[in-house]
């Protein structure tokens, strides 16, 4: 999550800042710098200066300057990508395990009896030690993490 600091002050009417008159209540107007540049926000940047402006006739505060800071976090986060070749190889079955094909059933057929070939071509579940792996490659995979 990505975060942004800033500070939000309640002004008097008389300030160096422009009027918010027509700008409805509780939105934020960014001033302009005397150089003639906006304010700019980053996600590591930090801002000091005053950014908000109102004009409260019932409320009146005790320190109309004082600065108070304020903390919004962004609800967007990254996300996690899945490896592809992991994907294909593993599934999960109804009960959240994780479950493999087993190795030896690609080639050189001719010489492995049936008995062989069918014990190869069922599913195996994947080992309590390996699960780490198996997540950690597939983050979205629907595991039960308890089933043994």
């Amino acid at each position: 999550m990505a975060t942004v600091s800033f500070a939000v002050g309640l002004l008097p009417s008389s300030s160096s800042f422009p009027s918010t008159r027509g700008v409805p209540f509780g939105s934020v107007g960014f001033p302009v710098l005397k150089n003639g540049n906006t304010l700019k926000l980053s996600s590591s940047g930090s801002i000091c200066a005053p950014i908000l402006q109102q004009s409260l006739s019932t409320v009146t505060p005790s320190n109309p300057t004082r600065i108070r800071p304020l903390t919004v976090v962004s609800a967007k986060g990254y996300k996690m990508k899945t490896h592809k070749a992991s994907a294909k190889r593993f599934r999960v079955t109804g009960r959240g395990k994780i479950v493999r094909r087993r190795a030896g059933k690609q080639h050189l057929l001719y010489k492995k009896n049936s008995k062989r070939k069918l014990r190869l071509s069922k599913l195996h579940p994947v080992s309590r030690s390996d699960y780490d792996n198996v997540i950690g490659a597939l983050p979205y995979l629907k595991v039960n993490r308890q089933a043994t």
